[in-house]
């Protein structure tokens, strides 16, 4: 994705992510896509750290596309920013197989201040490699490794591939996420459950953890999302956690409402 994209998308979520409240549940737009839109902040005991470097609160949108013509992929990305629309951005993107079981991409960039990176991984499952391709200010390079050996997904796959299987995880289960070119061992277990506002309503939600499992390659992050517990699996919550402070994100607009019955 270019500079230029993301600037346009970053100032558009500025502009309309509204306050936070009661979920505002606004479906329209075409079938085969869902739109979230976020608030977030930082949390934790060291996020007053973080905030030195970075802004500690901005908006975002878990979008996601079910192509119906072409290839039939679904594309999903997270973008985060701050709530200015100019202080730069995290993006994640992927790009699954019609089952959301399988990546077939992976891309990760961020910008903030005097500081920017990409990295898309692309994976050839007939040839069993991954063509990895990052840049940064000072140099971009290519690399080609072996594809991981066990099922695994990235940070935004996971969270669709949960919103599919929450029915089907009544206690820990080991996968792998894939991150900046390597694979860790994780573990999925639930994790409570909570309820959210929307549309003059509580809705159930039920919380999902990963967790670096023991025993392997120790994973710098986990993450927290929490799903209504219902057949539309909205993701009200998503933390992404990091060593010195956790990115929370609450659920504030649903713009688009296929629910994961887009045309596959």
């Amino acid at each position: 994705m270019k500079h230029s994209r993301l600037g346009a998308v970053v100032l558009a979520l500025a502009c309309t992510i509204p306050p936070a409240g009661a979920v505002e549940l606004n479906c329209r737009g075409p079938a085969n896509l869902e739109s979230f839109r976020y608030a977030w902040h930082l949390r934790g005991g060291l996020s007053w750290v973080a905030g030195i470097m970075f802004p500690t609160t901005g908006v975002g949108e878990l979008k996601t596309t079910y192509q119906t013509a072409g290839p039939k992929t679904i594309d999903s990305s997270l973008l985060i920013t701050a709530a200015d629309g100019k202080s730069g951005f995290f993006a994640y993107e992927t790009q699954m197989d019609t089952a959301g079981l399988r990546t077939l991409m992976t891309y990760h960039a961020y910008s903030w201040k005097d500081k920017s990176r990409k990295d898309r991984t692309l994976f050839d499952y007939p040839a069993g490699v991954a063509h990895r391709h990052k840049e940064t200010q000072e140099k971009a390079w290519d690399r080609t490794d072996p594809i991981p050996s066990s099922a695994f997904h990235d940070v935004v796959s996971v969270i669709h591939f949960l919103r599919l299987s929450a029915g089907n995880i009544p206690g820990p289960l080991a996968t792998a996420i894939y991150s900046d070119g390597k694979s860790y061992p994780v573990i999925v277990r639930p994790a409570g459950r909570q309820t959210f506002p929307i549309g003059g309503q509580q809705i159930a939600a039920i919380g999902f953890e990963l967790l670096d499992a023991p025993g392997g390659k120790k994973w710098p992050g986990g993450m927290k999302i929490w799903l209504s517990d219902d057949p539309r699996r909205i993701p009200f919550r998503i933390e992404i956690i990091q060593s010195m402070a956790s990115l929370q994100l609450d659920l504030q607009s649903i713009d688009a409402c296929s629910f994961l019955h887009a045309p596959k």
